[in-house]
């Protein structure tokens, strides 16, 4: 399960865009929280305490308690990181507001464990879907989906009625829908041979010789006079 991270954060009173820069200059990223039953409200996380906290995030789905002084602890789910790709670091941060006996969506990838029989017989293991849209109460999010593959056989796939989700957690897709599938190993089809070359065409020319024979009645050249 999704283990809920405690990060300290402030109310943001300041905006505009001088104010957000003296605040990313101070090492503070500008965040905003919103949620179904919650105000609205501008607030900033310390950068390095962030990063360090999605950097040892195994899942995207990141479930925080913000802790806000003077106002109650908030459970919320990190929704949307905006990074800088020019010249790095993170410019804004959305924190969506959970309640704790609430369900929430989310979509949490899928990981493939084991060798399936299929693969070693020259299989392809692929998953047709990454990612599963799951429901539960935020207690209950995993960090992933695993899916076993081992019985495996090719041309044989996995759906989701057969995969044995977490306890208090549901998808939302089809029972039918298949997730995990083995295809049969891909043949490369060989070149064709090349072309065989054109015989000439009938009536045409010979090749002119390298070296043309000395036309009909020509004089030999003059031997070169003695001294």
């Amino acid at each position: 399960m999704a283990k809920i991270l405690d990060l300290q954060a402030e109310t943001r009173t300041q905006s505009g865009t001088g104010a957000v820069k003296r605040m990313r200059k101070a090492g503070n990223i500008p965040a905003a929280l919103y949620g179904r039953k919650v105000k609205p409200s501008n607030i900033q996380v310390h950068g390095k305490t962030f990063s360090k906290l999605l950097e040892g995030s195994a899942s995207d789905n990141i479930l925080v308690s913000l802790k806000i002084a003077g106002v109650e602890d908030q459970l919320a789910l990190v929704q949307e990181v905006q990074h800088d790709y020019l010249r790095g670091g993170i410019l804004h941060v959305d924190f969506h507001a959970v309640a704790a006996d609430e369900e929430i969506h989310a979509n949490v990838p899928v990981v493939i464990v084991g060798e399936a029989k299929g693969a070693k017989h020259g299989g392809l293991v692929e998953a047709i879907h990454h990612e599963i849209e799951i429901r539960c109460l935020p207690k209950d999010l995993p960090e992933s989906i695993q899916i076993d593959v081992s019985n495996l056989e090719i041309d044989q796939g996995i759906h989701i009625s057969e995969i044995k989700f977490p306890e208090g957690v549901t998808c939302r897709l089809g029972g039918d829908v298949v997730i995990v599938m083995c295809e049969e190993p891909k043949v490369e089809a060989e070149p064709e041979p090349a072309a065989a070359a054109a015989a000439p065409a009938a009536g045409a020319a010979p090749a002119a010789s390298a070296a043309p024979a000395a036309a009909a009645g020509a004089k030999p050249a003059a031997a070169p006079a003695k001294k």
